[in-house]
Formats: structure tokens, sequence, C-alpha cells
């Protein structure tokens, strides 16, 4: 949802990936028609006559309309189910600048160009974040039915087939090389359950949210997850202005026990949300706390929307069973601390849909579960540290407000911006500066010793 800091001390350094030395590159970001896969098909897979590699990918959100593109370009005849072609998921709706042009995404599906973002502390202290900011850097803020849609869309037009209708189950196949039979209802405008339909598919593509139904049909086990509840709120035109560029976070006990609350600019309105994961029966007076933080520059507002949905906390115990992968949510790729998944969610369905088409040899063989796992090697190779870098964060910094005032506190110096901007517009590792980086591990240690005692001084005052 958005970008917090990660801090580099002790050889620690600000990453989230691992891209190239230039990542703004054009050439670096090509579409996958024009770059060339690695082809590696398992020795045992034997070849299909008289047809393609058949896939379905349940889901289309950013992780299922990403892959759908790239297995359909890939060689495979492919189909997305999709239950809402109109979902709104209640997000925050940023995306990094490296996914613009990775994902070749059109600018006129970006609402707000984000260049400044004010974090706001229990005490309601704000720091100015985005100074560092290069003029033509920004985090994108958009509408998650613009970007599905159109994501779902171009995975169409390169030939896969966009179904609405509900997965209801499947049947495991029988043997190595038997099918998976899908079960779904399609919804044909006629009557509100849909009629119920049947697929037989080589392999499976579960990219259906936190709520997975694929994973429960594989055994791909729980996580915990917390609630994010988002109202989308017109406001005046006259206070809309402040919110041009402009993002805010609010961190305190009263919005969130651990986590933050947002007020994100879209074209013509705000998206006001929180989330939880300790008190979810609580939410709606932490939305409430929300809105009452910024209740000056929403005067007047009008609700025009209420969203609210579970957000994975980790990855699945299990994410890859036979010829069945999860990616996006339904894997769990949703980072601590800032709750960022739409770029994970696309990266995810991508690489596991790549991994497909090379297996396969551009949908020519049948796949294995082996072909598979290679999308999960990649994927734990490049991401998982950051998981565990963002959950130890997330552990120091959201435990209780005064921990708060110092993280809020350090996202003051230039150098944590710096450090933190690039490697959320860029998903790379960034060099760090020795003597700013000891500087940096100094005054880190000096804002948790400062918090610790403004616990302890709070605690004696609560006695």
């Amino acid at each position: 949802m958005a970008t917090v800091p990660i801090f580099s001390s002790g050889g620690l350094k600000t990453f989230v990936g691992n891209p190239p030395e230039n990542p703004t590159s054009p050439s670096i970001y090509r579409p996958l028609s024009y770059r060339r896969l690695r082809i590696s098909a398992a020795k045992t897979s034997p070849k299909l006559t008289g047809r393609n590699l058949r896939v379905v990918v349940v889901g289309g959100g950013p992780a299922g309309g990403s892959a759908a593109e790239v297995l359909a370009k890939g060689g495979i005849e492919t189909y997305v189910i999709e239950r809402k072609l109109d979902n709104c998921k209640p997000c925050g709706g940023a995306i990094p600048l490296c996914m613009v042009e990775e994902f070749d995404l059109p600018l006129d599906i970006i609402d707000r160009r984000v260049t400044k973002m004010k974090m706001i502390s229990p005490s309601n202290v704000a720091v100015d974040i985005g100074r560092t900011l290069k003029p033509d850097e920004y985090i994108g803020m958009l509408r998650r039915e613009v970007l599905d849609a159109y994501l779902r869309e171009r995975a169409a037009g390169a030939g896969a087939t966009v179904i609405n209708g509900l997965f209801t189950k499947m049947d495991l196949p029988v043997d190595a090389n038997a099918p998976y039979t899908i079960h779904y209802n399609e919804f044909t405008g006629v009557g509100g359950v849909g009629e119920k339909r049947t697929m037989e598919v080589d392999a499976v593509i579960g990219a259906d949210g936190a709520n997975s139904r694929v994973a429960k049909s594989i055994g791909a086990g729980d996580y915990d997850y917390a609630i994010a509840f988002q109202e989308r709120i017109r406001i005046p035109e006259d206070k809309m202005v402040y919110y041009e560029d402009l993002a805010e976070m609010y961190v305190g006990d009263d919005v969130s026990p651990d986590f933050y609350g947002w007020v994100f600019p879209k074209c013509d309105h705000v998206a006001v949300g929180t989330g939880t994961v300790t008190h979810k029966g609580e939410i709606k007076k932490f939305q409430s706390a929300t809105r009452l933080r910024a209740k000056d520059k929403i005067l007047g507002g009008k609700i025009i929307r209420v969203e609210a949905h579970p957000i994975p906390e980790h990855p699945r115990p299990k994410r890859v069973a036979g010829r069945v992968a999860l990616v996006g949510d339904a894997a769990g790729y949703v980072t601590k601390c800032s709750g960022e998944g739409i770029y994970f969610a696309a990266k995810s369905g991508r690489m596991c849909a790549e991994a497909l088409v090379e297996g396969s040899e551009m949908g020519k063989r049948m796949v294995e579960e082996g072909d598979l796992r290679k999308y999960l090697e990649k994927w734990d190779k490049q991401y998982w540290s950051t998981y565990k870098v963002l959950d130890i964060l997330q552990k120091v910094f959201y435990r209780s407000n005064p921990a708060r005032e110092a993280f809020v506190e350090m996202c003051a110096d230039e150098y944590v911006q710096k450090m933190t901007f690039d490697s959320y517009l860029y998903k790379r590792v960034v060099p760090g500066n020795p003597l700013e980086d000891l500087k940096l591990a100094i005054n880190t240690i000096g804002s948790l010793v400062r918090a610790n005692a403004l616990r302890k001084e709070m605690n004696k005052i609560s006695v």
C-alpha cells in the first residue's frame, strides 16, 4: 500500500529484490513477447499431440491478469475465471515506479503521481517525506478496478479466455498426467448463482486472494491475516487540492494497534482506511479514529463506497502441489509494515507463468511439479529476505506508541528517505554509505532508547 523505511545498519541494506543496475532503462523491462525465455522441459514430460498445454488461472486481479497474459503469449491455452469483473478491493492502490515500465502500464490508468507523503505520529507530529525524489520519480496511485480490468483485457487480447464465474472446487488427477477437473458457476446474466460448468486442464494457477479456494483444494495451510477497511470519500474540490500529489500515513494505537491508517488520493476522491491483525473486531473503531485524525482535511466529504477485505500476513506453508501453484495474496505475498501487495502479486503471477511456458516448451509438453518449483525457488531467492526484514521492523516499530514516535522521528532523516524511496520505487538493493549507515545506526538506537524511556514514564503515570 505504501513505502516504509527499511533501515540500514551494521551491513543490513535497504532492499526489496534484485533488479539490474539501471532499473529505469526501458531496455531492461521488455514485454514478454520481446524477451527470450530459457526452455527447459523435464525429460520425462511427454509431448502433447493435437493441442497445447491447457491452464486455468483462478482470479483476475494483478496476479491472475499478469499470469494469463504471459501464458497466452507463450503458446498456452489459457482461461481466467474471475468472480467480480468490477471488483474494488479495499487497497491503498500504490504502485512503485518500476512497475509502470516493467509491466508496460499506460499512464492514463494512474490517477495521481504522489511525490510527497506525510508520516503522522501518535501525538500528531507530521514528518514530510519525499524531499529526495528526483523530478521524474513518483509513487503511482490507482484504483484496483481500473488496473485489474486493464490487465485482464490485455490478457484477453493476447489470447486468454476470460470467464465471469465463481470457482467452487477441483478434482485432483488420478495419475501423473491426468487432467484437473475444475468446477465453477458461470454468470450468464440469467439468475444470480450462475450455471454449473466443468473444465479439464493440465495445470492451475491460484490467484484468488486471501480466501483462496484453490489453496484449500491443495491443503496449502492457513496464515495470519489482517482485515483492511477502507472508505472512499469524495471531498470538496478545494480540499482535494491538498491531496493532489500527497498521501498521508497515520500511526498510533487509536488508528491501529499493529498497522497504520492511510489517506491516499484517487482521481476524484480519497481512500481512507486502516487495518489490523490482532483486533479485527474493532476495525470500525480504528476507521473512525483515522477519519477523526484527518477530519479537517476531509471536512465536507461524502462516503461513496465502503470496502473490507482480508490481507495475508505471511506466505502460506505450501504454495506448490503437483501442477498447482499459488500466486499473489493466495500465496501470501504481502509485505509486513507496508502492506504492499500489488507489485508482488503481478510479479509472482508473471514468474509462475514464465515457469510454465519454459517447462512446457511454449505449450508443447506436459509440465510437472518440478517446473512450478523453479518459480518458487526463484521467488524465494529474490524476495524471501524482504519479508523477514519487514517482519522484524514491524515488531520493533509498531509495538507501542513511543516506538511509533521513534519511527516517525527517523523518517525525517533524508538518508533514510533516500534509501526507502529507492528501494520502494525500483525494488532493488540500495548500496549504503558506510558513514551514513553508522550515523543512522546511532540515531536508530537513540530513538529507540528515547522511546523506551518515554514508555517507562508513561507507565509510571498510569500506575
